[in-house]
């Protein structure tokens, strides 16, 4: 499967203890039903740091397509009748970057694993790091070239097995009924690994703050904001 040229970044806000009520009905109402409509549910996630966000990644073909599509499933049965049980898990759900993959190939969803089948409530296996960092403009070449020769290698040696870089998509939101956050430059670095114990080894290790922020740091609008996330039952990106 080829990457999604477009993908949203969702992380949502919910109210304390809603978490798993939200999840349970995301993965059993809200996968096949949009991937019906065209959109690709990437993968969906816990924050292991904050136990009230929930987020998922979705994709899209184009810009056009994700009009359609969205338009189509917001506005279908499906969603007409969870909307309220979902709605009422969420403080805020504006918290959102539209991407593209940062260079062909760059995305991490090429070769997302099989998706568990409905009613699966054994969580799967990885933790995906998903870094957002502010830029002081939109990336260049530069600093890509840096992300491929440079930061990619830190975590693959750090025992990364997947790796996406995207920077912001800069289109004008086609569908305002779900906001995007716009005219906000980022570069999202999403790294999977095969358990949250790999990862902390990896954080542990020290390599990346040796190795990794110095040469990142003169493109840094901001501190990043980073997420450890482990998979859902349903998600189809995971270790």
């Amino acid at each position: 499967m080829t990457e999604s040229p477009l993908v949203e970044l969702r992380r949502y806000a919910l109210h304390p203890g809603r978490r798993e009520s939200l999840i349970e009905l995301f993965d059993r109402e809200f996968v096949e039903t949009q991937e019906a409509q065209g959109l690709r549910v990437i993968g969906q996630f816990r924050d292991l740091d904050d136990a009230d966000r929930f987020v998922w990644l979705r994709g899209f073909a184009d810009m056009a397509r994700r009009a359609q599509g969205l338009a189509a499933f917001y506005g279908g049965p499906v969603w007409q009748a969870h909307r309220d049980a979902a709605n009422a898990t969420m403080i805020d759900s504006d918290n959102v970057f539209l991407l593209r993959p940062a260079w062909p190939g760059a995305g991490i969803d090429g070769d997302t694993s099989p998706r568990a089948q409905p009613g699966t409530t054994d969580t799967p296996p990885g933790l995906l790091d998903a870094a957002v960092f502010p830029l002081h403009a939109p990336a260049g070449s530069d600093l890509l070239a840096l992300c491929r020769e440079v930061l990619s290698p830190v975590l693959r040696q750090g025992g990364a097995r997947r790796i996406g870089w995207y920077v912001t998509q800069d289109s004008p939101n086609n569908y305002p009924r779900l906001p995007v956050r716009e005219g906000e430059p980022v570069l999202v670095g999403l790294a999977l690994f095969d358990s949250p114990a790999a990862f902390d080894a990896f954080a542990r290790g020290g390599t990346w703050a040796r190795d990794a922020l110095p040469p990142l740091a003169p493109w840094l609008a901001g501190p990043a904001q980073s997420h450890r996330l482990t998979p859902t039952a349903r998600s189809a990106l995971h270790a």
